[in-house]
């Protein structure tokens, strides 16, 4: 009974995340200019969309500004991982991890407000940057999407076997040598995982992108939120199915990827234990024959 109860409070739950989803792209195909009346199969929403040049700046604009930020935070948030766990004593280290978590915490409306007043002052002050566009909206997704990375890389450091890390420095190799040999592929699945999340963090923003943003530099989910508010239209269900799509193609085959360097990082580790054992084999046997 409870195991059945488990497993219908569990689809119960899968149906409430999915099927809004499967309904939007079922509509996206449909026929009628009325986004909840179903008169016929049609692809007539998707030529439109090739036509619709807002939403193609939008989406390339989105995708510019979240492959950026992605890739920045990814990489601010491994220094931010590695100062917090492999550098446990130094001052300052209280208030670092209160402005790293901060950006989780705080709201983005806050977040957004606070840096629209800063590079305006920054604007009025040295004359750069020079209204708002994709350099203001990379600048506030990273700040906010840097925390998030930080926090999944960190969860990796915590876990990882420094002993591998000790055995490379003793045999003589540089610490950045240890970094790219040793550390880099053992935390080489978090880094993916944390460019993922954060990717869609910054795809999706609607509010810190509604502030930073400026004419000429409209972000996809902004396109889409202001032509919700005058009125749903089919394109959009065109929108978020392209969308849909690729994001669940890249989770898929990125999903393959970890998976398959983990598997790979096993039989390494498993081939090196053999050896070893081997070797210890061989030599008791040589201790043997020699007494």
């Amino acid at each position: 009974m409870t195991s059945r109860f488990g497993t219908a409070w569990l689809l119960a739950g899968f149906a409430f995340l999915y099927v809004p989803i499967a309904t939007l792209v079922i509509f996206s195909f449909n026929e009628s200019r009325m986004v909840t009346l179903w008169s016929g199969f049609s692809l007539r929403w998707y030529a439109e969309l090739a036509r619709d040049r807002e939403v193609i700046d939008g989406f390339i604009m989105s995708m510019n500004v979240a492959s950026l930020t992605a890739t920045a935070a990814v990489i601010l948030g491994t220094m931010a991982a590695f100062a917090l766990v492999r550098y446990t004593a130094f001052r300052g280290r209280t208030a670092f991890i209160a402005h790293v978590n901060a950006p989780l915490v705080v709201p983005e409306v806050i977040t957004g407000l606070s840096l629209l007043l800063f590079f305006v002052a920054l604007e009025r002050a040295t004359g750069y940057p020079q209204g708002r566009g994709l350099l203001t909206i990379f600048i506030g997704h990273t700040s906010i999407c840097a925390s998030y990375a930080a926090v999944v890389i960190q969860s990796r450091l915590l876990a990882m076997d420094r002993s591998l890390e000790d055995a490379a420095m003793d045999l003589g190799t540089r610490p950045l040598q240890v970094f790219f040999l040793v550390t880099l592929p053992q935390i080489l699945p978090s880094l993916g995982a944390a460019w993922l999340l954060t990717f869609t963090i910054s795809l999706d923003d609607v509010v810190t992108s509604a502030f930073l943003s400026g004419p000429g530099s409209t972000t996809l989910p902004l396109v889409i939120f202001s032509r919700a508010r005058l009125g749903l239209n089919p394109t959009v269900n065109a929108i978020a199915t392209i969308m849909v799509v690729v994001v669940g193609i890249a989770v898929v085959l990125s999903s393959y990827w970890m998976a398959r360097q983990q598997r790979r990082r096993e039989e390494e580790q498993a081939a090196a234990w053999r050896e070893d054992k081997t070797g210890e084999a061989k030599e008791g046997s040589l201790a043997t024959a020699r007494g």
